[in-house]
């Protein structure tokens, strides 16, 4: 997979991205990294990519000209891009658009900064993705998360892909929160593993998983359960 990314803040990449199963996909080629400066796409002496808002809006809105500029360049250039802008107002991120996106071949992401992007800007762009409902300074931080939680998902990227079979938000764990997790010592602290995880008894050990997940699913993100009823039941 090829990610773009376009910025006023290339420098920031590839962060954390840059270690981990990500960083080894870098440097294997899996994964293609390729970030954008903003300023480039400017037409003036002060490379400025943004300017007052119209309307008595307070702070400042990234102009459209670069943008655009940017953007129809890469698409020119890479024509198999799928472009998205990271904006608190988009579709939020979740594991099963994390899935959606490890199948492209190609994607742009956008990090706005400032009060936001112009309007004509995000036209242009199309699609628009939140990783949560909160507000950050700028789009860097959660383009990383973007990149992180699909790229994991590509052929190849995690050295042990039966991991990702029950994991939280997977299949084998119903799409809810997985099943807790230990490791030695067996006693810690006066705490003990289960001993169901003891015993090596695989049907047994899979149905406390089962039901594990389910218990803390309900605990403590009853609003997966009430999305997974919904999801089921329009599909009858």
């Amino acid at each position: 997979m090829r990610v773009h990314v376009l910025t006023i803040f290339p420098d920031v990449f590839p962060g954390p991205l840059g270690i981990g199963v990500v960083g080894r996909a870098l440097e294997s080629g899996v994964l293609t990294l390729l970030v954008h400066d903003l300023r480039d796409h400017t037409d003036d002496p002060h490379r400025q990519v943004d300017d007052a808002a119209f309307g008595g809006v307070t702070g400042m809105v990234m102009k459209p000209e670069p943008i655009v500029r940017a953007v129809r360049a890469i698409r020119e250039a890479d024509p198999a891009v799928r472009a998205i802008l990271l904006s608190p107002q988009g579709r939020v991120f979740t594991q099963d658009v994390a899935r959606e996106l490890a199948q492209e071949e190609a994607l742009l992401l956008v990090c706005g900064r400032y009060q936001g992007v112009d309007a004509r800007a995000r036209d242009e762009i199309g699609e628009e993705l939140s990783v949560g409902d909160y507000v950050l300074s700028g789009g860097e931080l959660a383009a990383m998360a973007v990149i992180e939680a699909s790229a994991r998902l590509i052929p190849g990227v995690v050295g042990s892909p039966e991991s990702l079979a029950e994991e939280t938000f997977s299949a084998g764990a119903a799409g809810g929160l997985e099943a807790p997790l230990y490791t030695r010592p067996a006693t810690f602290e006066g705490d003990s593993v289960p001993d169901v995880l003891r015993g090596g008894h695989h049907k047994q050990i899979a149905e406390w998983r089962r039901q594990q997940s389910a218990d803390r699913t309900r605990t403590v993100r009853p609003d997966l359960v009430r999305s997974l009823r919904e999801t089921e039941e329009a599909q009858l």
